[in-house]
């Protein structure tokens, strides 16, 4: 009864949340905490988690005590040198089995089925760490896009601005056709490339609404996080990776996959083996002759004497599934190790280039005061240039930070540090 109450409540407060409106502006840690359990890539990893439950549960119970209540309506035609001459031999019996005992066969499965289920919520997590790193990279490109749109609608806005002043320099006669049609070949591509980064505004909008569950709400205005500490010390690689090896829950799950596979050989060992079984029946006979009992006790030893080769094929299947997992975890292993090296690599080459581009800002910044000055004496009309250019510094600049934050989230990811709070408080 009480479960019954509490499931109503759990999918209204489900409800509740799925409701609230997304946040506008939206900041990244909004839309990280906002990662919907109920989005399809999450769901699907549930849904395997309650599979390998529903199998755990099956083979808990597969030992439990059995009750049978067998009622027989038969006519029966009894022999002429029976002194039990009654046609009716209906009878009503109440069965109690219960399994005692099967050497081992039993709780191994049950262990496997265990190990399985551990290694289903392992998957679980990887697959919502992956979803955090997923709306991580979505939120960043809808920021890029918007930094795009504005490089290329200040070179529009120059574009069209020069095309303009050609265009009353040719009405003078001052301007000859063909150059004419150069720059207003100029302004259409600055056009098309504007076009472009507006699409692309709007198809990044709705790759977050839809990495965050929420096709139907597309954020319309995002708040850029602070920018990362790219000076700070990065741990040895050889470090990274005995924590990923360690402490990664895709490597964790097939850990769990090996046991499992492992308890799951023993099983088969134990397959066609004794088992021992109690039973106590109890019965009421419409016919009751000096053979029938009301009331039965026994203790069953089965001892299979003979399996062909079933036993040794469960075993061959058993071994062959083993040796799948520990391959694949060692295989795993080798990627994971070439990933946290190139990741490592990258964030130092991101690093490095992040000051190349901070002295480049620095000489754009003052190349536009400089513009700025000539353009008031009326000595230089590249003022708009320079704007442009530094709009094209900060796009690369941003580029570069962003990639630092996906990969230090994608570090996190590896080596199991992302979602370990909420782990540990769940």
């Amino acid at each position: 009864m009480a479960r019954a109450i509490i499931l109503p409540g759990l999918l209204l407060a489900a409800s509740a949340i799925l409701a609230e409106p997304l946040p506008q502006p939206l900041t990244l840690i909004q839309a990280l905490r906002l990662v919907d359990a109920h989005h399809p890539a999450i769901q699907e990893a549930r849904a395997r988690e309650a599979g390998a439950g529903a199998v755990l549960l099956a083979e808990e119970s597969s030992d439990d005590l059995s009750i049978l209540l067998e009622g027989r309506l038969q006519y029966l035609e009894p022999s002429q040198l029976s002194s039990y001459q009654e046609n009716n031999d209906s009878r009503l019996g109440l069965l109690v089995e219960k399994r005692l005992y099967d050497f081992g066969y039993t709780s191994a499965r049950r262990e496997s089925a265990r190990f399985n289920l551990e290694a289903a919520q392992w998957n679980g997590l990887s697959e919502r760490q992956r979803q955090q790193v997923r709306v991580l990279k979505a939120f960043l490109e809808v920021l890029l896009a918007d930094l795009e749109y504005v490089r290329d609608n200040e070179a529009l806005a120059i574009a069209y601005v020069r095309l303009d002043g050609l265009r009353n320099r040719h009405e003078l006669g001052k301007l000859s056709d063909i150059e004419l049609l150069e720059n207003q070949s100029l302004y259409e591509q600055a056009l098309s490339r504007r076009t472009a980064t507006g699409a692309k505004q709007r198809s990044m909008r709705l790759r977050l609404a839809l990495a965050l569950n929420r096709p139907q709400e597309v954020p319309s205005e995002l708040i850029p996080p602070d920018q990362p500490d790219m000076g700070a010390a990065l741990p040895a690689p050889e470090v990274l990776a005995e924590k990923v090896l360690q402490n990664n829950a895709s490597l964790q799950s097939l850990q769990k996959h090996i046991a499992a596979a492992e308890q799951m050989l023993a099983a088969a060992g134990k397959r066609y083996g004794p088992v021992l079984r109690g039973e106590i029946g109890a019965y009421q006979y419409h016919r009751e002759t000096g053979s029938t009992s009301p009331l039965s006790a026994a203790l069953v030893l089965e001892m299979p004497l003979y399996s062909g080769g079933r036993s040794n094929a469960e075993t061959a299947r058993a071994r062959a599934d083993m040796m799948k997992y520990q391959a694949l975890k060692g295989k795993l292993e080798l990627q994971l190790r070439q990933q946290v090296l190139e990741l490592w690599l990258e964030q130092n080459t991101l690093r490095r280039k992040m000051q190349e581009l901070q002295v480049r800002e620095e000489y754009r910044d003052l190349y536009l005061d400089r513009s700025r000055a000539l353009y008031d004496l009326e000595r230089t009309t590249d003022l708009g240039d320079a704007m442009v250019q530094i709009s094209a510094v900060k796009l690369e600049m941003a580029k570069l930070q962003y990639q630092w934050m996906i990969n230090q989230m994608q570090i996190k990811m590896l080596t199991g540090e992302l979602l370990q709070q909420e782990e540990r408080e769940g």
